[in-house]
C-alpha cells in the first residue's frame, strides 16, 4: 500500500496533465475565428388557407387573445438558398418549428434542423434558441450536426431581410461554426 508521500507526485502529474489538456483544448477552439462560415437565406411562406401549392409552413395552434401571436406554433419545411431570391435552387431545407412565447412583444423560439444534400455539403446542422424579433440581429445556437458537420457547434446570426404581412418572411442566416471535426 502506498503512503501519502508516494501518492503526491502521482497526483501532481495527474493534475498537470489535466491542466495541459484543458489549455490545449481551449487554444484549438480559436473562439474569434470560425472554422467554417456559411451564409444562407431562409424563406418561410405561411399557409393562409389559399396557397396550398406554395406554402412551406403551417400554423398548428391558434394564437391567444393575449397579443403578439402569443401561443401560436408553426411547423415548417422551408427552402434555404445561397442568395435572397426565393426561386433560386435550394441548397438545404430547414425543418422544425417555432412558437411565439412573449406577451408584450414579438418573440419566437426556434428549434430546427438544416438538412444539406448538395455538392457543397452533406449532413445536418441543429439550431435552436430565442429570436427576439425587434432586434436587428439575433443569435441562435448551433448545437450539433451530422455528416460534414459532425458534432459541430457555433452561432447562427439572424437578420430579417423582408417581411410581407404575416405570410412571408426572409432571414439572412450567417452561420459561424467554432467547433468542427473532420470525422472522415
Amino acid at each position: 500500500m502506498m503512503n501519502s508521500l508516494t501518492q503526491k507526485p502521482y497526483l501532481i502529474i495527474f493534475f498537470l496533465l489535466i491542466s495541459i489538456s484543458s489549455y490545449t483544448r481551449a487554444k484549438t477552439l480559436k473562439q474569434n475565428q470560425p472554422c467554417k462560415q456559411i451564409i444562407l437565406y431562409y424563406h418561410d411562406i405561411l399557409f393562409n388557407g389559399t396557397d396550398l401549392a406554395n406554402a412551406t409552413s403551417a400554423q398548428i395552434t391558434n394564437e391567444t387573445a393575449l397579443s403578439h401571436h402569443f401561443g401560436m406554433m408553426v411547423v415548417f419545411d422551408d427552402p434555404m438558398t445561397k442568395d435572397g431570391r426565393l426561386l433560386s435552387p435550394p441548397v438545404a431545407r430547414a425543418q422544425g418549428f417555432y412558437f411565439y412565447d412573449r406577451k408584450n412583444t414579438y418573440n419566437a423560439w426556434f428549434a430546427y434542423t438544416l438538412i444539406f444534400n448538395s455538392t457543397d455539403y452533406k449532413g445536418t446542422l441543429n439550431i435552436m434558441g430565442a429570436d427576439p424579433l425587434p432586434e436587428k440581429t439575433r443569435d441562435l445556437s448551433v448545437v450539433g450536426g451530422t455528416g460534414d458537420f459532425f458534432m459541430t457547434r457555433g452561432i447562427a446570426t439572424f437578420t430579417t431581410e423582408e417581411v410581407q404581412g404575416d405570410y412571408y418572411f426572409r432571414l439572412k442566416m450567417d452561420i459561424k461554426l467554432y467547433e468542427c471535426y473532420n470525422h472522415k
